[in-house]
């Protein structure tokens, strides 16, 4: 069994020139928590999830070193949460974004796939066949294909 046998090929995606605002709409409209970032080629050029927004939008510590080595931490403000939020919403979706993408193959084997999507702790895979995207798989796409074959 292979990529294409159990990919879906209905993929939500997000343009190179996307804003974070966008994606999260896509989000919400349609109960997904990542997608593909492609070019004008329909090639993958990044992968944003929920996590890296999330990241973006939690509060943060700016964390310097001063001239005598010593660590300094300067907390942010609490009252600027709405302010990032909205500075983050506009950005430019690379600016967001994973640049290096797990992806896999058309005719990847599903054993490998499985073992890439446990391995690296990540939902979904993008398929590509001759560099661009064509479908993606997901943990339940693996699990739906070994229930439904073996058990």
């Amino acid at each position: 069994m292979q990529a294409q046998d159990i990919m879906n090929n209905v993929v939500f995606k997000v343009k190179e020139t996307d804003t974070v605002r966008l994606v999260v709409e896509k989000f919400l409209e349609h109960h997904i928590s990542g997608v593909p970032v492609i070019n004008n080629n329909d090639e993958i050029v990044a992968y944003i999830s929920d996590g890296d927004i999330m990241r973006h939008i939690g509060k943060h510590d700016d964390i310097f070193i001063d001239s005598f080595f010593f660590i300094n931490v300067v907390h942010g403000d609490d009252d600027k949460f709405e302010e990032r939020v909205k500075k983050i919403l506009d950005l430019n979706v690379l600016k967001v974004a994973k640049k290096t993408v797990v992806k896999v193959e058309w005719n990847e084997d599903i054993e490998n796939i499985a073992a890439t999507l446990g391995k690296r702790q990540i939902k979904k895979l993008p398929v590509e066949r001759d560099g661009k995207l064509i479908g993606i798989i997901s943990r339940g796409d693996v699990i739906r294909h070994v229930f439904h074959t073996f058990i």
